[in-house]
């Protein structure tokens, strides 16, 4: 009768740190953040889109993802406007090139000590492109 128990409550602590795990899990995979948006419809068929990333050419890149993803295979964006800002930790406290080599620093220090010291994220950057769509 104890072999039975003992086994009883192994199954049950198994089954609970399974559960646990996976909402764990579950719960991390919800609070990524996307790299680029829909497309906003404007007047005069334009769209907008934005790009978030952890560099400025980064962000670009998702931006023109996304508007050849709006526009489809048998269509070109024709680019209207673009804006690109820096988000990140370090705005309204140092310019941008001293943040790049505060958060450079802070990379180098990091390996060495062998911890992670990033202060960037994937959306320190953000770049809106406003845009037509060519048919090709």
């Amino acid at each position: 009768m104890d072999y039975y128990m003992i086994n009883t409550s192994i199954f049950n602590k198994s089954t609970a740190l399974l559960g646990l795990a996976s909402l764990a899990l579950f719960m991390t995979a919800c609070t990524t953040t996307p790299t680029q948006s829909l497309a906003i419809q404007k007047a005069n068929n334009q769209y907008e889109v934005t790009g978030l990333g952890k560099s400025q050419l980064i962000s670009k890149n998702n931006a023109i993802t996304a508007a050849n993803s709006t526009c489809g295979k048998n269509a070109a964006p024709v680019l209207v406007e673009e804006k690109s800002e820096y988000n990140g930790a370090l705005k309204g406290v140092v310019d941008e090139q001293t943040g790049k080599m505060i958060t450079a620093a802070a990379g180098v220090l990091g390996s060495v000590m062998g911890k992670s010291n990033a202060i960037e994220k994937d959306t320190d950057y953000q770049t809106v492109l406003t845009f037509t769509c060519k048919s090709n």
